[in-house]
This record gives structure tokens, sequence and C-alpha cells, in this order.
């Protein structure tokens, strides 16, 4: 069990909803905030960003490669026009604390680590592309926040590595396939068990598939940390726009989570006390 900001997080908790916006915004502030407000609304937890420093992230060849994007003709143009500076992400801290909602971000380097140590954010999120990445890894560590550790795209030896560096009291770990949109036959679901068996921390599902009932039944097979990117339209240009939930999607899977929840019970047998005049119209007297 650890603490993110005002949110317990466990094994014993309700499940920690983390709304994804990622590069969802597609470069504008005002998509952000009003994303922000669908996710509150909606009934989650968290919302998280991506940062990237460009020119650390990516190679001048990459940068320079010719692709279209509203924001000019270059891979680099796309890349820089996606971020957020300080000023954007000061309005992002005090949107999210006027609604009491928990934001954060994933680093991909280790100025990106201190651009949001400087707004304090409450923990970090370690995509899946950088789960190997041991330099940013022990970096971030170096934070002493609670780290969230998404698995896709990664061997079992890579995720016990990466967990190494770790404080485990600190950790929370992901289930993840990162295929956008993910096939249904390759979520592996399963592994989910797997996971609670190597790690005594809360076991998480970060899913990129199409549709709500796998990612309940996350829920249902002990996922503690739920993470699913949210748009707000899967039909917006964007690389993770059609493996994203829209808002009226969003509402309904945290609606049947809480509702699983609620029907999941303490695993003992209870005769409540709303069957008690069935048993009595129904029951005959000494029949066992």
């Amino acid at each position: 069990m650890l603490k993110i900001k005002n949110k317990i997080v466990g094994n014993d908790q309700p499940v920690f909803f983390i709304a994804e916006i990622g590069i969802n915004h597609n470069g504008s502030i005002e998509n952000a905030i009003e994303l922000i407000k669908k996710c509150k609304s909606a009934g989650a937890d968290a919302v998280k960003f991506q940062k990237r420093t460009v020119e650390l992230v990516y190679s001048k060849e990459e940068l320079e490669k010719p692709r279209e994007s509203v924001f000019g003709n270059t891979n680099g143009d796309l890349k820089r026009g996606l971020e957020f500076d300080k000023n954007d992400y000061q309005k992002i801290n005090q949107v999210c604390e006027e609604l009491d909602i928990v934001w954060f971000a994933s680093c991909w380097d280790q100025r990106s680590v201190d651009f949001m140590e400087d707004l304090n954010v409450p923990c970090y999120k370690i995509a899946s592309a950088s789960i190997t990445d041991k330099d940013l890894l022990t970096y971030t560590e170096k934070t002493k926040k609670p780290i969230i550790l998404s698995t896709g795209m990664s061997t079992e030896e890579e995720i016990l590595k990466s967990a190494n560096i770790f404080n485990k009291d600190n950790l929370i770990v992901l289930h993840c396939t990162s295929a956008y949109p993910c096939k249904i036959e390759e979520l592996n679901l399963s592994y989910i068990y797997k996971l609670k068996k190597m790690f005594n921390c809360p076991i998480g599902y970060s899913g990129h598939e199409v549709g709500l009932s796998t990612t309940l039944a996350a829920v249902a097979m002990g996922a503690k940390v739920i993470e699913r990117h949210v748009t707000l339209d899967r039909s917006l240009w964007g690389s993770d726009q059609s493996a994203s939930i829209e808002p009226q999607g969003l509402e309904k899977l945290i609606r049947d989570i809480k509702t699983f929840e609620l029907a999941y019970g303490n695993g003992e047998k209870i005769v409540y006390e709303s069957e008690k005049p069935i048993l009595e119209k129904l029951r005959k007297v000494n029949s066992i």
C-alpha cells in the first residue's frame, strides 16, 4: 500500500484509475484542460501526461525526417509542437488542484524529471519504452516518489532487473502490451496473475485495446491500478487516438469498475437480511 498525493493505492483499496491524456491534446492546452475536466467528471483518480526533452530523446537525423503535420514538415516540428512548456503545466497544475484530481507524467529523459520535480508532481510513470533505460530509472528513483512501472515490449528478465532498481514499498507494476491498438488475443491478461506472484506490490494494467470489457476483466483478475488512454474524439489526428477511450466510454468503464467492486464482496458466505423473508417463505423445515 502506498500514497499518491491524497489517494491510497493497495490491494485492499479501490482501483486507482489513471486517465492517460499523453499527447492526445495535440499540442493544445485548451484540449488538455477540457480532457482533465472530462476525466474528473467520469470519476478518474488521476490524469497523466508525457514529457520529453525533444533534442535529448531523438537524434538529429530522426528530427529532420520528413513528416507532414499541422506544426510543419519534419518529425522535429511535430515532436516540438506536442510539448507543453512550464507555463502550460502550471495551468494544468492549477486546474487539477481546483478539481482535486491527481496529475503526473511519464518522463522520457533526465531533464524532464528535473522539469517535473520543479512542479512537485506526486509520482512518476516509467513508460514501457523506457524500462531498459537504467540511467533514467536510477535518476527517477532518486526522487523517492512512487513509481508506476509499465512492462510492455519487455521480457520477464527485463521487468525483474528494472523493478530491482526501485524501492518495492514505492512501486506499482503494470501489465501491458504496447500495440496501438492492441489485438485482443495479444492482451495476455493472465500474466497479471504471474506478476502478483512475482511482486509484493500493487499490480495493475495499462490497456491499449479497443473496447472496455477486457479492462474490466483485468480488474476482476486483481489489477488495482488501471491506465487507459483518453481522447476527446478517436477520429482526431495522432498516433494514440485510435487506442483511446472517448469521455462517454471512460465514464462507463469507471462506473462498471465501481459496480464490480461493490459486487465483489469479502469471500465469506453470508445469509443476508434481504434473504431471510424468502428463506422463511420457501425453505422446508429440517430438510437436511
